[in-house]
């Protein structure tokens, strides 16, 4: 496995521990918990984020170029 493979599970996995943390989030936000609302946004647009790098790293090498 290269380093990018490793690098690539490794932030799959922690995209899918923001989901969790989101869904916690959303949650509380359903009971009223107007932060945890804003917090849910918040964590989405980071796992979105790490979710779109995880996308780009299994792209093969000359598709960066």
């Amino acid at each position: 496995m290269t380093n990018t493979d490793d690098l690539r599970e490794r932030l799959a996995g922690i995209a899918e521990e923001l989901a969790d943390v989101a869904i916690d989030k959303l949650k509380l936000a359903a009971r009223g918990d107007e932060d945890a609302g804003r917090d849910e946004r918040r964590i989405t647009r980071a796992r979105k984020a790490v979710e779109k790098a995880v996308a780009l790293l299994a792209e093969p090498d000359d598709a960066l170029a």
